[in-house]
């Protein structure tokens, strides 16, 4: 399996944990930075992450930022993405499961490096049901192509 991981300045230190983490255990890396803590602009991370799972690059992304919540929504304007803010095990599993999210959102001034980890576990583990949910991404689908 091969995870694209990337930051902005305010998840950079949850950012380095989660892919020592991911290391560790023998999964493959690819950082698409940002690699300090001086100050950037989120969404061109989300973007290089999104797109390199829209092209196959990388199966799975991991985005991190002070929350989570702006990598998120900066991700799922990307078609094709759907990226998940988690901060507790439970939801990490159920992401995976009824959503098939394809990133996982983190927030370093909300969850630590522990409990990060341990998410990021629960999520890799997990697998997409199908069945009734397929039918829901199949509807996410249909949306992104809905404009008002």
């Amino acid at each position: 399996m091969k995870i694209a991981i990337a930051s902005d300045h305010g998840g950079y230190q949850l950012k380095e944990a989660v892919k020592a983490h991911l290391l560790n255990s023998n999964i493959e890396v690819v950082d698409f930075g940002c690699h300090s803590r001086e100050s950037v602009d989120f969404p061109d991370y989300a973007k290089n992450v999104g797109q390199s799972i829209i092209n196959g690059e990388n199966q799975l992304g991991i985005l991190c930022c002070g929350t989570g919540i702006g990598m998120s929504i900066a991700a799922n304007k990307i078609t094709g993405i759907r990226a998940a803010v988690v901060g507790d095990v439970f939801s990490a599993k159920a992401t995976r499961e009824h959503n098939n999210s394809n990133i996982l959102c983190l927030g370093e001034r909300v969850t630590g490096e522990g409990l990060a980890c341990l998410i990021v576990d629960t999520w890799l583990s997990a697998e997409f049901l199908g069945g009734r949910h397929a039918n829901r991404i199949n509807g996410i689908k249909e949306l992104e192509s809905y404009y008002c």
